[in-house]
C-alpha cells in the first residue's frame, strides 16, 4: 500500500476551516491523509500524553513517522545537557513511543543525520549503536551528506542499510553541493519504504546563514511532470517493498498538502477509514 501525508500537521491551511483550534487540527488532518510525519520530536522529546492525545485524535488504521530527536542524530554540536548519557536519552526517547506503540501507529522513526555527518567509519559505527539501541523498532534512515552515495560507496552503504535493518528514506531535494543527496530509488526493507519530497529549490536550500532559512528551503511547488516521474520510480520501488510512505515536506509556501493531493490523485488512490471531515458553517 501507498500512505501519502505531510511532514506536520500545524501549518497546512489550506486542509483546515477557519478558526478551528490549533489542537484541533490534527483531527481535521487525518480526514485527509493516513500517515503524518511529527517533526516536533526532533526539537524535544515529547511527554507521553502528547503522543497519547495525537493518537487518541487519529482513526484506527492512522499512522505516524517519528523524527528522531536531535541530539540522536547529531545536530547538536557536543553534548546534550538535558541527559547524563547517550543511553539515557535513547531510553527517553523511546519512552515517548510507547502510545503510538501500544496503539498500532507507530510506522517508523526517522533518523536524519545531517550534513556534516559524512561515509566514515566512525559514523557507521554510531550508525551500528543508533540501532542496536533502537532494538526492534523500525528505523529509517536519510542521510544529508553526498559521499555515502558517490560511486565508490552506493552499493556498500545500501547493502550496509539491508544487513543492519535499516529502511532506506529516500529523499527528493535540490542538487545543491556536498550537504545534498542524489534520488536513490533503492529499497532496503521488504516491509516499508519512506520517501520524503524536500522540493527543489536550489538556490534556497544552502541559505543556513539566512534567519529565514527554513522559510527559504523548503520553498517549492512540484509540478506535474515531476510527480509523474515519481510515479514511475514508486511503480519499481513496489516491486521490492510491500508498503511505501510518501511525505511532502515542501511547504515554505504552504504547497505540501496540495502536491500530496495531487500525487494521490495521479496515483489513483482513494483512502478508506479516514476520519470525518468538519463543516465550515460560520
Amino acid at each position: 500500500m501507498i500512505y501519502i501525508g505531510v511532514t506536520g500537521w500545524g501549518d497546512h491551511v489550506s486542509l483546515y476551516p477557519d478558526h478551528i483550534k490549533s489542537q484541533d487540527k490534527l483531527a481535521e488532518y487525518s480526514a485527509h491523509f493516513p500517515v503524518v510525519e511529527v517533526d516536533t520530536s526532533f526539537y524535544a522529546i515529547q511527554p507521553t500524553r502528547n503522543a497519547s492525545k495525537w493518537v487518541r485524535d487519529t482513526p484506527d488504521n492512522f499512522l505516524f513517522v517519528v523524527k528522531a530527536y536531535q541530539g540522536m542524530t547529531g545536530h547538536q554540536r557536543g553534548e546534550d545537557s538535558t541527559f547524563s548519557s547517550k543511553k539515557e536519552m535513547f531510553e527517553a526517547f523511546k519512552e515517548s513511543l510507547k502510545p503510538y506503540q501500544d496503539a498500532n501507529k507507530l510506522a517508523l522513526v526517522l533518523f536524519q543525520f545531517p550534513p556534516w555527518f559524512d561515509c566514515k567509519k566512525e559514523n557507521v559505527q554510531y550508525l551500528r549503536y543508533c540501532k542496536q539501541m533502537m532494538g526492534d523498532i523500525p528505523v529509517a534512515l536519510e542521510f544529508r551528506n553526498q559521499s555515502w552515495f558517490r560511486e565508490k560507496f552506493r552499493e556498500d552503504t545500501l547493502a550496509f542499510m539491508k544487513e543492519e535493518g535499516w529502511i532506506h528514506s529516500i529523499a527528493d531535494e535540490p542538487q545543491a553541493g556536498e550537504g545534498s543527496i542524489p534520488i536513490v530509488p533503492v529499497a532496503t526493507d521488504v516491509n516499508l519504504t519512506l520517501i520524503r519530497m524536500h522540493g527543489r529549490n536550489l538556490h534556497g536550500w544552502n541559505k543556513s546563514n539566512n534567519a529565514n532559512w527554513r522559510d527559504v528551503r523548503y520553498l517549492y511547488k512540484y509540478n506535474r511532470t515531476e510527480l509523474l516521474e515519481w510515479k514511475e520510480r514508486i511503480a519499481t520501488i513496489s516491486k521490492d517493498t510491500k508498503d511505501i510512505i510518501v511525505l511532502f515536506n515542501n511547504n515554505s509556501g504552504g504547497d505540501a498538502a496540495g502536491n500530496a493531493k495531487d500525487f494521490q490523485q495521479l496515483l489513483g488512490i482513494e483512502y478508506e477509514g479516514l476520519a470525518p471531515r468538519q463543516l465550515d458553517l460560520f
